[in-house]
């Protein structure tokens, strides 16, 4: 790779990382339009780095240090956004950024510019449909459902976890908590914490974002949840 073809495909990663980029900026999400084009050079100049260096074994194994690296920096913008576990989606469209700097970097432009397009068509027609799911589901009556959610953690943490779980809870007015356990899991230093609630309609959404906000601690284990349509006992 000389140097023309190298600046060619470093300009095109920023140019498509600022398209992709631009749309978050202008809903104001967080990382926007530079945020977006940055991880989207970077990892052109990585895999573009093993083609200077004339390494052809290199690039795919670069390729799946950037996919784990920038499911970190994702995971950063998930916590940025607090109790309500917002950021999903900017974390969701930075590691698709890093894939799209990818395929620029390793040479094949194109199918950056394709996956671009699939970037930004999934935000543009989606977000409509999304939005008339979310209005009709808030129109649906008010019937109780109630839920049982499930989280195994370390001994020492389960105060944590109650609290993250009595918080999102307390946030939420339909979600009301009827009852909270805890149980020993048979292994050591391991315990379940078991929480009971009755929530006026169907609330998937918001029990998605508890584990979320859940899974991002490094004492839970593993996280579940379902639903019953009478109270379980």
């Amino acid at each position: 790779m000389d140097l023309l073809a190298f600046s060619l495909a470093i300009g095109l990663a920023a140019l498509l990382g600022a398209a992709i980029g631009l749309e978050r900026q202008i809903l104001q999400h967080p990382a926007g339009l530079r945020t977006t084009a940055l991880v989207c050079v970077g990892a052109a100049m990585f895999v573009s780095l093993t083609a200077l260096m004339q390494d052809v074994q290199s690039p795919t194994r670069v390729a799946s240090y950037i996919v784990s690296g920038v499911g970190f920096l994702g995971g950063g913008v998930i916590l940025k956004e607090g109790v309500n576990v917002r950021g999903l989606n900017t974390a969701a469209t930075l590691w698709c950024s890093a894939a799209i700097g990818t395929l620029t970097g390793a040479g094949f432009p194109l199918y950056a510019v394709v996956s671009t397009g699939a970037v930004l068509g999934v935000h543009l027609s989606l977000r409509p449909l999304a939005q008339w799911i979310d209005a009709k589901r808030a129109a649906s009556p008010s019937v109780e459902t109630f839920y049982r959610v499930r989280v195994q953690c370390e001994t020492r943490q389960e105060g944590l976890v109650r609290a993250i779980l009595l918080r999102h809870l307390g946030s939420n007015e339909k979600l009301i908590p009827q009852g909270i356990t805890l149980h020993d899991t048979g292994q050591a230093e391991q315990s379940e914490v078991t929480m009971d609630v009755c929530a006026l309609g169907q609330q998937e959404r918001a029990f998605q974002d508890i584990l979320a906000r859940l899974n991002i601690e490094p004492a839970v284990r593993s996280v579940s949840w379902h639903k019953a349509s009478a109270r379980m006992e």
